[in-house]
């Protein structure tokens, strides 16, 4: 991609999508399918396979690649545009070149590309990285900072500097600091866009700004969030308060343990997916059943009695 490309436009709900496993491990695509149908169903801008939320680190490079071409092949068959980035993250440059190749060849959008883990590179480590990336894959670049996961903070400097190269026209940011997020939105070039990697903070960094989420809570509950989202973007702001109060039990339920554990059992409870990981990610301990299942009680989407509420899904 030739720099003078215009920026893909991101905003509203994109959904990182879970990657669901048959009992013995392999790759559950009738599951994935049908995760992909109920996202567009729930009206999200976009989906986001093979990040965290996806087990991207365990998975092959030959099942990233048909993940991404399952979700594409999906997305592509609803009547309105529905985004596809694709996770290419690794802490070794040429894996996410290479990932980056094949998320193109199978139809992706965009990439989402996060700062490397481990190895903690200093900030010109950090735009060589993701530079890298661009050319290998010659699609937009999401950046991804999430310094909890990866140990590294990328801080607004470095993201601001990468912005100026419009091949990058996003940046999730999960590093929790509303204060980081304000400070690339104060000094952001038009078009890029600002999405918050943390469900919970999605409405007050959109009321500062920024354009939208990349969510885990939307697996779950998409076309609330994308009412959440779509209100606080209108400035509905009474409205986009009480749909979070709504939504914020499930938000929290979903980081009990760590991520997707949670999410993984909550989708199993409502029918969606099998609740199976891999390894080193174990199911989720029994002591944090009856919290995920409350919070999807409060959400709308369990019954009291333990079924999953028909037309809530």
């Amino acid at each position: 991609m030739k720099s003078e490309t215009a920026r893909l436009p991101l905003t509203g709900v994109f959904t990182a999508l879970v990657t669901p496993f048959t009992e013995k491990g392999a790759l559950d695509e009738a599951a994935l399918r049908k995760l992909v149908r109920r996202q567009v169903a729930g009206g999200v801008a976009g989906i986001v396979p093979c990040g965290t939320t996806g087990e991207a680190v365990t998975l092959d490079a030959d099942e990233h690649e048909r993940v991404v071409a399952v979700t594409c092949e999906e997305a592509r068959s609803s009547r309105r545009a529905v985004r596809v980035i694709a996770g290419c993250g690794s802490n070794d440059t040429r894996r996410s070149a290479r990932l980056a190749e094949r998320c193109r060849k199978a139809g992706a959008d965009a990439l989402l590309a996060v700062t490397p883990y481990y190895n903690k590179p200093t900030p010109r480590g950090l735009v060589e990285h993701f530079k890298a990336i661009a050319d290998a894959g010659e699609l937009p670049v999401v950046l991804y900072n999430v310094p909890g996961r990866t140990g590294l903070n990328m801080l607004p400097e470095t993201v601001l500097h990468l912005a100026e190269d419009p091949r990058f026209c996003a940046v999730k940011e999960a590093s929790g600091s509303l204060d980081q997020a304000c400070e690339i939105l104060r000094a952001r070039p038009e078009g890029f866009a600002v999405l918050s990697g943390e469900d919970s903070l999605a409405l007050p960094i959109i009321a500062c700004g920024g354009d939208g989420v990349i969510a885990v809570v939307s697996n779950e509950a998409p076309a609330q969030l994308v009412e959440l989202v779509n209100a606080a973007l209108a400035g509905e702001r009474e409205e986009a308060a009480a749909l979070q109060a709504r939504l914020f039990p499930l938000m929290r339920a979903n980081f009990r343990e760590s991520n997707p554990i949670p999410v993984k059992f909550a989708l199993h409870r409502l029918g969606l997916c099998g609740e199976t990981l891999r390894l080193p990610l174990v199911p989720l301990s029994r002591s944090q059943h009856k919290a995920v299942e409350e919070a999807l009680q409060a959400a709308g989407l369990l019954a009291e009695d333990g079924t999953p509420v028909e037309g809530a899904l």
